[in-house]
């Protein structure tokens, strides 16, 4: 009998496991399930090139349309999954739809975290997820106006340059005492703040908001400390939570994100999750983590398709990023905590560097500002858990890649 295969998410995850599970021959019935009336499209170029017009949304997506009608994909856009029965092996959809399936793969994603604030509810208070928050914030920037973004993470430090490239007077809220710092540390973070503060980005830390006030429409921001900032638009980006509200009352576990194994299978078996709503293991000794980036949902959503297919290779890669930040780009890979050791290359005040991470004398990660190949070269021995010499990693005359050959291992699997 031919099986049925349902990707619950058409996004990037989605889109790659699709993809595979036809090149790899699956020959039954797939069945691709999406909340949005979109073909699955890449979302890092909403607060970039999409805002500045460089992009057009047809631009975005990761396959054709007719991609998904030559591999006999099944489309189900516009339609959102509200739960799975794993008894009955059916997902069920909205309007008292359901499609009953062998085989589930959860790539549903995350969902912006919304804080509680008055005035939250006004015209021109908005979030950036979709294609069309994209657009309904980029036409609203056009004619030059004030623009508050409410929280100073990497979305919206990339949307605050593009606004700021576009004309319009810009300020950032953030409640922490520095920007970026959770995942680029004190210093880059820092560093990179007072690069936009210098291209006129009006910076606010230790700041959160008591409320947003206008008639209809924002006029006004009001923070903790009794400012007022004059304000057209608002942009919430206060960071996002997993969309797991699909395995509410099943037996599928949830902690941060639907728990999976390094086969990407959840606690249910024949049911799967990728992308930004998996929390997968990290390492042999316990520890976990969920991932919010591009290549993880990627190549996660591989991973995952070809395990429902019965290919048990475990997914283990090392972690990376990217953010473009006006003309900056910064990339980042593996895994930085604050108690690393940091060796530096180049200095860090002009804006072209890169930051070694090391843990016990281990190489664990590595930040790379407007230096991408000393990133992707040091990725490899990340991989290999190797232990350099340091005065080696700090000098630009010594060949990367021939680092490696010289270092000892650590011995960690």
């Amino acid at each position: 009998m031919t099986e049925t295969y349902v990707v619950v998410g058409a996004s990037l995850a989605g889109a790659r496991a699709v993809e595979t599970l036809r090149k790899e021959g699956f020959d039954g019935r797939v069945v691709l399930v999406g909340a949005e009336h979109h073909v699955p499209y890449d979302r890092p170029p909403l607060s970039k090139e999409v805002m500045l017009g460089r992009k057009a949304p047809g631009e975005l997506v990761i396959h054709p349309p007719d991609f998904y009608s030559e591999n006999n994909v099944e489309l189900l856009l516009g339609v959102r999954a509200t739960k799975i029965d794993t008894h009955a092996r059916r997902v069920e959809l909205d309007h008292g739809r359901a499609v009953t399936a062998d085989k589930v793969l959860l790539c549903t994603g995350t969902t912006p975290r919304r804080p509680v604030i008055p005035g939250l509810h006004l015209e021109g208070v908005h979030f950036l997820r979709t294609v069309e928050d994209s657009l309904a914030i980029r036409d609203a920037l056009v004619n030059g106006v004030s623009l508050v973004i409410v929280g100073g993470g990497l979305i919206g430090i990339e949307l605050a340059a593009s606004a700021r490239a576009l004309g319009n007077d810009v300020t950032v809220l953030e409640r922490d005492s520095g920007l970026m710092r959770r995942v680029l540390g004190t210093q880059i973070g820092d560093r990179l703040s007072r690069m936009h503060t210098e291209q006129g980005v009006r910076i606010c830390t230790d700041t959160e908001v008591a409320r947003i006030e206008g008639d209809r429409r924002v006029r006004r921001v009001h923070t903790s400390h009794g400012a007022v900032i004059d304000a057209d638009v608002v942009v919430i980006g206060v960071g996002v939570l997993p969309a797991t509200e699909i395995v509410d009352g099943s037996n599928i576990a949830v902690d941060n994100g639907i728990r999976v194994d390094t086969f990407c299978e959840t606690s249910v078996s024949g049911v799967y999750a990728a992308g930004d709503v998996a929390n997968q293991p990290l390492d042999a000794g316990g520890a976990r983590i969920r991932l919010e980036h591009w290549q993880n949902a990627q190549n996660q959503g591989i991973a995952a398709a070809r395990s429902m297919l019965g290919h048990r290779e475990p997914y283990r890669e090392v972690p990376w990023f990217w953010s473009d930040q006006g003309e900056t780009n910064i990339q980042a890979a593996g895994h930085l905590t604050p108690s690393d050791d940091i060796v530096w290359r180049g200095d860090p005040e002009s804006l072209e560097f890169t930051a070694f991470h090391l843990r016990d004398g281990v190489l664990t990660g590595v930040v790379g500002v407007n230096r991408r190949r000393d990133v992707r070269m040091a990725m490899a021995h990340i991989d290999k858990k190797i232990c350099p010499e340091p005065g080696a990693l700090a000098d630009p005359a010594v060949d990367l890649r021939t680092i490696g050959d010289t270092a000892a291992s650590s011995g960690i699997k």
